[in-house]
């Protein structure tokens, strides 16, 4: 079942986000930054169990963000990620954005729904905030990704 994330379920994001994070396949998320941008979060919740998840970001008046794309590893391939970039999308559509963007290593599943590769440098500076703190900067390897809704 797909939901809205709750506050109960911030433990779980979080040891979900961040078991990939250690593989260096996305960026950890602290629990306060889980806290604070709860309300972007869906979830995919199976026996009481988060086994997936993905946040929604508005990060200007025309343009949000999918972020912290994750399904636990003996979960996939089950299309969760694919429903919940669905939500994300549907949400994005009902609230009036223009363009969804998302840095990932793994493009494929993004360029199923539209999402066209571009430039980092396409995107608002605005965006680059978290890039900051994050040990990769400025030599990121993540792929820029753009859809137009």
């Amino acid at each position: 079942m797909i939901r809205k994330a709750k506050l109960q379920d911030v433990k779980q994001i979080q040891a979900l986000i961040n078991f990939f994070a250690k593989q260096d396949l996305m960026l950890p998320r602290s629990l306060n930054e889980l806290y604070e941008n709860l309300r972007d979060f869906w979830v995919c919740v199976e026996n009481r169990q988060i086994i997936g998840c993905v946040a929604l970001h508005v990060s200007w008046e025309d343009l949000a963000e999918i972020k912290s794309l994750a399904v636990k590893k003996n979960k996939q391939g089950r299309g969760i990620g694919s429903q919940l970039i669905k939500m994300c999308i549907n949400e994005a559509k009902e609230l009036g954005i223009k363009k969804i963007f998302a840095l990932t290593f793994r493009p494929r599943i993004f360029k199923k729904f539209g999402f066209k590769k571009t430039q980092h440098s396409s995107l608002p500076h605005k965006i680059w905030a978290e890039c900051i703190n994050c040990p990769k900067f400025p030599n990121c390897q993540e792929i820029a990704l753009v859809k137009k809704i």
